[in-house]
C-alpha cells in the first residue's frame, strides 16, 4: 500500500503559518491534484511530503509507515520539479540512471531499466545528448524517466508543465496523464491551473492561506463547490455571484424575481442566503423585458472561435455568459438574460456553500 496521508500538518516560518492542520489523505493508486493560488500552502506540503522540509506539527504517513522524520532518500518517493533539476553535466542516460547509481544497482541491471524507461517515453533516442541539447518537453519526459525508474510508492510532481510553452503544456499534460494511469502509482500532484487539475486528477484538493478548502473528484469540485472561493477559483470563465435575497416570495436578484420551489426557500431561508452562484455555461441570453429575466447592459462580446463570451453590466454588478458562435451585439445595448434556479447554488454572508444545485436532466446530479 502507498497511500498517503497527511495528519493534523502545521508549518511555520516564524511568525507566518504556510500551513494550518492539514488533515489529507489520497487512496492508494490516485492521482491528486493540490490546486490552489500562489502562496496558499500546496508546495510546502509537497515538500514536507518530500522531506524537503519539517513540519512544526503533525505527521506524514506513506502507507503505514510514518516517514515525519525520515530524510528524503528513506521515503521511497520521486519527485519532479519545476525546473526539471537536470545534471547539465550528466547525459540523458546518466541522469536518468542517477537514482540507481546511488541505490548501486549493478550496472548491466542499470542500463537495461534505462533503456525500458526511456522507451516507454520515447526518449531513447536522447540518451547520448546533454540536456542542453534538449528542448523543453523533451526535459520534462527525461525528468519523469528518472522519476519512474526509481519506481517508487509515491510521484511529487511541483507544477512540471509551467515552463512549456501553451500548445506543449496541453500535450503533456495528456501524456503525464496516461502515464500515470498506467504506472498506477500514487501521485501529488501540485498547480495553480485548475484546467491541468480537473483534466489531470482523480481528486482535487483545493487549498486557500494554508487551510484545505475542499477534497473532491473533479466534477463535484466543478458543480458543488464547497465555498464561494473555490466556486470563484475553479471554472474559466469563472462562476457569476449576484446579490441575492430569498423570501416566501422567491428568489430576488438585480431587479428580477424567480420562482423557487418551497424546499429550497426554506434551505435558503434557514442558511441565511446572501448570494448566489451561477456558472456562464447555465445562463441565456433572452430578449429584455420576459418575465423572470435579468435586465443587462452589454459590457463587452469576446469571440473566442467555437463560442462566444458576453459581459454584461446588471445593476452594479457583472454577469458573464457563454452564447453562441456567431453572437454579436452593441456595447451598451440592453439584453436580457435567464437561467434555472435549480442550477445554482448559494452562500452565506461569510461566503459556505448553504444549498448546492439541484439534479437536473441536463447531466444527472450536478
Amino acid at each position: 500500500m502507498s497511500g498517503v496521508r497527511y495528519e493534523a500538518i502545521e508549518k511555520r516560518f516564524g511568525v507566518f503559518a504556510a500551513l494550518h492542520a492539514l488533515d489529507l489523505e489520497v487512496p492508494d493508486h490516485k492521482f491528486l491534484a493540490l490546486l490552489g493560488p500562489s502562496g496558499c500552502g500546496k508546495t510546502t506540503a509537497l515538500r514536507i511530503l518530500a522531506g524537503l522540509e519539517l513540519p512544526t506539527a503533525g505527521r506524514v504517513l506513506i502507507g503505514e509507515r510514518d516517514v515525519t522524520h525520515l530524510q528524503p532518500r528513506d521515503r521511497d518517493v520521486a519527485m519532479v520539479f519545476q525546473s526539471y533539476a537536470l545534471y547539465p553535466h550528466m547525459t540523458v542516460a546518466e541522469n536518468i540512471a542517477y537514482p540507481l547509481r546511488i541505490r548501486k544497482t549493478a550496472a548491466a541491471e542499470r542500463d537495461r531499466m534505462v533503456r525500458d524507461v526511456a522507451g516507454a517515453l520515447e526518449v531513447d533516442h536522447l540518451l547520448d545528448r546533454h540536456p542542453r541539447q534538449l528542448s523543453g518537453g523533451q526535459r520534462q519526459r527525461i525528468a519523469l524517466a528518472r522519476a519512474i525508474v526509481r519506481d517508487p510508492a509515491a510521484f511529487l510532481m511541483d507544477e512540471p508543465l509551467s515552463n512549456l510553452d501553451a500548445r506543449l503544456r496541453l500535450s503533456m499534460r495528456g501524456e503525464i496523464k496516461r502515464l500515470c494511469h498506467k504506472l498506477g502509482a500514487t501521485t501529488l500532484y501540485v498547480t495553480h491551473d485548475q484546467a491541468e487539475a480537473l483534466t489531470m486528477a482523480d481528486l482535487v484538493a483545493v487549498m486557500r492561506d494554508g487551510e484545505l478548502q475542499q477534497l473532491a473528484p473533479p466534477a463535484e469540485i466543478y458543480d458543488r463547490p464547497a465555498n464561494r472561493f473555490v466556486a470563484t477559483f475553479v471554472g474559466s470563465p469563472p462562476m457569476n455571484i449576484l446579490q441575492a435575497a430569498v423570501d416566501v416570495a422567491g428568489l430576488h436578484l438585480g431587479g428580477a424575481t424567480m420562482l423557487l420551489d418551497t424546499g429550497r426557500i426554506a434551505a435558503c431561508r434557514a442558511g441565511s442566503v446572501a448570494e448566489l452562484g451561477i456558472r456562464p455555461e447555465d445562463v441565456r441570453l433572452v430578449e429584455p423585458g420576459q418575465p423572470a429575466a435579468l435586465s443587462g447592459e452589454v459590457y463587452v462580446v469576446e469571440p473566442m472561435g467555437n463560442e462566444t463570451l458576453v459581459d454584461l453590466r446588471v445593476g452594479d454588478e457583472r454577469l458573464t455568459v457563454r452564447a453562441n458562435r456567431g453572437f454579436t451585439a452593441p456595447i451598451g445595448s440592453t439584453i436580457g438574460a435567464r437561467f434555472d434556479s435549480g442550477d445554482a447554488c448559494f452562500f452565506d454572508a461569510s461566503g459556505t456553500t448553504v444549498v448546492h444545485r439541484t439534479p437536473n436532466n441536463k447531466g444527472g446530479e450536478r
